[in-house]
């Protein structure tokens, strides 16, 4: 069980990272892009010669690890689940050099005894050399066996609101069967994505899709559908995780037009079901 005192004060580990263009190639294939090779405004994002990262890589810089999974942190992490995920683009993402990243505990909220706790955490990308901020990240993460642990009783952030009329873009995505296996050479090891027996442990029929490739996924959707793939034009995005991905499903994102951004929400084609709900897109 965890102690919520004990979990805000944690002292998740500062993480510098070189980026190398190859990693930032990785990534960019890893969440889709190249699917089609000849879809020529994709090619900035793998070709060496001019590459470009995508804003969503800032969830993968700095990354600290499944430091939920530490003993320490008393999480019974294979219960562990992401709940939302938010990134606020402050300038373009380098495709070489060092960044820093930094992570802390803001809050957990206790939903009662067999319930689940909700602990919400936030990461400030940096570059190394100039201190210059790049991204804030901000997470919530559903510990489903950590119920009445004596945390915030809340009220819990309210999702942006959904539109209620029918969407004005629609745009497929496929993900591969082995886009986990992928993914997962960004450093999220988390076997649950891997492991059939951990996953079976989890509750899931197979490994599950990373939250954050399902994230990079539908940011890919909305850097075609609203930002013609300009890098310079992402501001924010915030996205709630509806329901878990299996690798080689096909995602179908809906979008709004919103003053200032959009709203969007995200099913699987396969089994028309809801898996990333109450998204927002700000425009920089």
């Amino acid at each position: 069980m965890i102690d919520p005192a004990h979990l805000l004060a944690y002292p998740i580990p500062e993480i510098r990272q070189r980026i190398r263009w190859q990693d930032v190639a990785l990534y960019n294939a890893s969440i889709g892009l190249g699917a089609d090779p000849m879809d020529r405004a994709q090619l900035p994002f793998l070709d060496e010669r001019a590459l470009v990262a995508m804003p969503s890589m800032a969830v993968v810089l700095g990354y600290p690890g499944f430091w939920l999974q530490r003993p320490d942190t008393g999480v019974d992490w294979v219960k562990v689940v992401h709940g939302e995920q938010s990134l606020q683009l402050h300038r373009p993402l380098p495709v070489e050099g060092e960044v820093v990243g930094t992570s802390r505990v803001t809050r957990i909220i206790d939903r009662g005894a067999g319930k689940g706790a909700v602990i919400y955490s936030e990461r400030q990308v940096r570059d190394a050399a100039s201190g210059e901020l790049l991204a804030t990240l901000g997470m919530s993460t559903f510990a489903r066996g950590d119920g009445g642990c004596g945390g915030d009783t809340g009220p819990a952030p309210k999702p942006h609101p959904e539109p209620d009329r029918a969407p004005d873009i629609v745009l497929d995505l496929p993900t591969r069967p082995e886009q986990a296996l992928i993914y997962r050479l960004n450093g999220d090891h988390n076997p649950l994505h891997l492991d059939p027996d951990i996953a079976a442990k989890a509750g899931f029929a197979r490994p599950i899709l990373h939250g954050l490739c399902t994230f990079g996924v539908v940011s890919h959707a909305l850097m075609r559908a609203l930002c013609g793939y300009d890098v310079r034009r992402f501001g924010r995005m915030d996205a709630r995780f509806s329901s878990p991905v299996f690798p080689g499903e096909t995602l179908s994102t809906q979008v709004w037009h919103e003053a200032g951004g959009a709203a969007f929400r995200t099913r699987v084609v396969e089994r028309d079901v809801v898996v990333v709900s109450n998204g927002r897109f700000l425009f920089a």
